[in-house]
Order: structure tokens, then sequence, then C-alpha cells
């Protein structure tokens, strides 16, 4: 039988009476039309009951035969039926993630126990899928967010139908912390509350704090009053012996630490993926060797010389190496805010607030040029 026939839809199957005749035919092609032919009589004729158990038999006998693309295609088939055979779900939704995708997202025959078990024995894309599934209870939601997986979380916390308790998207929030992805579905979600809030407000970037404002306007000022005073307390402290730590200089800081932050810079520059955005996020989640890593990386400017302008006491030479790799200067003061917090109110403090003229790359990069040269008597 011609290749074409494996294609047909169920819609276009041999009618029931040759259903006998392809039952006997050994050919892999008629096996496939059989099984594709028995979903469509199953749909004509739906069991009351659900499937018998000869029916059920016939199905995994047929589907653990059947090519990828054809279990695919049973997949769909049965994804939204309530009849389905137990045992062919059990073995479609741990299957190739393409099949099992349907019956993952829609089958209404997945209980809490299958999604569960898809967490624990299947792959990532399958826990992604589990993450994604419309109204998913509260003991699937947390145990989602107990594996801790980025990918996964993020598909939750986008996933706005799912039960998700005001502790578990505390917990989300705080994997926010350090998985940026999680950051601008949490700030939209409508189960945020405005405590929590308070708390994502000082991750997020501008817009989304804008966001935020205008969605807990009752709040008042008490949004962006809370990460100011956090700033304020941050920059307040005395330093930390950590702190002392960060703001020395190569040869005083942690090797290893250090080491490590050089050879993962490295590998995102080797492979195009070191960008602007990736030292931003680097601040926002408190990596701040990646930070002066990734910036002496993308410039080509010295790593002391970085360094060197996060412990300046004005923030212009930061401002000129950040906008020679590309750092919009309406992200500058954020991120500035953020350094600061960081570094006990390094470079410069409230007073010496920078202006953002607008540079391109190649200005900024020889203004700090000049900026080093000038303040060491050293050609750069």
């Amino acid at each position: 039988m011609a290749a074409a026939s494996m294609s047909q839809s169920s819609t276009d199957i041999a009618p029931s009476a040759d259903l006998l005749a392809l039952a006997a035919s050994r050919s892999v092609d008629d096996r496939h039309r059989l099984m594709l032919g028995v979903v469509a009589l199953c749909k004509a004729n739906p069991p009351t009951d659900g499937c018998a158990p000869a029916l059920s038999d016939i199905f995994l006998t047929l589907a653990r035969d059947a090519e990828a693309r054809i279990r695919q295609t049973l997949a769909e088939q049965l994804a939204d039926v309530p009849w389905a055979p137990r045992a062919l779900l059990d073995l479609l939704m741990l299957d190739e993630i393409d099949i099992a995708r349907p019956v993952i997202a829609r089958s209404p025959l997945m209980r809490d126990e299958d999604l569960l078990r898809i967490l624990v024995d299947a792959t990532l894309e399958h826990q992604v899928e589990v993450a994604r599934r419309p109204h998913i209870s509260g003991r699937v939601a947390d145990a989602v967010i107990d594996m801790a997986q980025p990918a996964p979380m993020a598909a939750l916390a986008a996933n706005t139908t799912a039960e998700i308790s005001e502790a578990g998207l505390g917990r989300l929030i705080e994997h926010a912390r350090r998985i940026a992805a999680l950051r601008s579905p949490l700030s939209r979600h409508p189960r945020l509350n405005q405590k929590l809030a308070m708390t994502l407000y000082a991750m997020v970037g501008d817009a989304l704090r804008t966001e935020l404002q205008a969605r807990f306007v009752d709040a008042g000022p008490a949004l962006p009053a809370a990460i100011a005073s956090a700033i304020e307390t941050a920059a307040s402290k005395p330093r930390s012996p950590a702190m002392t730590v960060l703001l020395a200089s190569s040869s005083d800081r942690d090797g290893d630490r250090d080491e490590m932050d050089r050879r993962l810079v490295g590998k995102l520059q080797m492979s195009g993926q070191l960008k602007a955005g990736f030292l931003v996020r680097a601040v926002r989640e408190k990596q701040i060797g990646l930070f002066e890593h990734g910036l002496s990386a993308l410039s080509g400017f010295p790593l002391g010389q970085v360094r060197q302008a996060i412990r300046r006491a004005a923030p212009d030479a930061l401002y000129l190496a950040c906008a020679a790799v590309g750092i919009d200067r309406a992200v500058f003061p954020t991120l500035l805010k953020e350094m600061r917090a960081l570094t006990g109110g390094l470079p410069g403090d409230e007073a010496a607030e920078v202006t953002t003229r607008s540079l391109t790359p190649i200005e900024a990069g020889y203004a700090f040029r000049l900026l080093m040269e000038t303040e060491t008597g050293l050609p750069v």
C-alpha cells in the first residue's frame, strides 16, 4: 500500500466493514489504518462506561508497534475524549514530548497522581507541559515549585489558571531573585497581592515597576518607598567583611569564585551569548563578579579599570563603560541603584548623579579610555 495512506486523517479512514480485513493484514500501513479506524469508530459511537478491556488491549498492541508520528496522531485523537484507555494514556503521557504534549495539556482523565508522576519520571520538557496545563491543583503547583527548575517555574508563573496559593506565589517570588524570567509573569499574575508586590517591586526594572504602581494604585507611594528604604538601608550599613573583599583588587578576591566567573563569561562569549542584557541581569541577581568580567570582556577594557570605575567617587566612568557595550541610558539609573545596594553606595553617593547623555558605543568607549588615561597618566 502506498505510503501516502499513512497520512490519512481519522475522518478519511476505511469504513468499519473493512476493519476486519485490515486486522487480518500484516502490513504496517494497514495496522496504522486499523488503529485510526478503531479511533474513528469509537468517536462515532463513544463508549458510555469507558473503553472495554479488549478494546484497550487492541489500542495498546497497535500503539506499541506504531511509528512516532502515528502515535502522535493517536495522542491528538484521544487527548479530549473521556473514554480513552487508561493504560494507553499511561503509555502516551511518558512518550516523546510531541506525543505526550496533547495528552498532558488536554486529557480530562489526567489526575494529580499522573501529573506528579510525569514531574518525577519524565523530561524537563514534560515538566514544562505539566506546569502549563490549565487549572492544575495547588498540590501539583507546589510540586513544580519544589523542583526549583527555572523553565517549569516560569511556565507555572505564566499559567494564570493554576491554583497557586499565596505561599506558593511567595516562593516563586523568592526564586525570582535569581531567575529573571519569573519577574514579568509574576508582576502580571492575577493572584499577586500588595504585600507580595512590594517584595517583587525591588527586583524588577522601571517598566514593570510602573505597571505595579498602576495596578496597586491604592498603595500610594508604598511601593517605591519600599525599594528606596531598602537601598538606603543597604547604603548606610557599614561594609561587611564580604563587601570589603568584593571591592578589593583582583588578587585579593576569592580566587576560585573569580576564576569561575571568568570562565563562565568566556564560555558565553565564545558561544555568542554574552550580551548587554546579561550584565543587567547579573547585577539584579547580585552576581557582581559576573558583571565585572562580562563588562570587561564585552568592552575590551581591562578588568582592573572596570573595578576602578565601580569604586570611584562618581558614577560617570561606570556609565561610560556601560554605554560602550550598549546598555541603554534609560536602564542605567536602575542599574546604578542596584549596584550601590550591593557595594555600600559605590560608585559615588546619591549627590553624585551622572548625566546620562546620549552617546554611541564608540563615543562612550573613547570617553572612558580618555577618562582612565587622564586619571592614571597611562595610555589605555
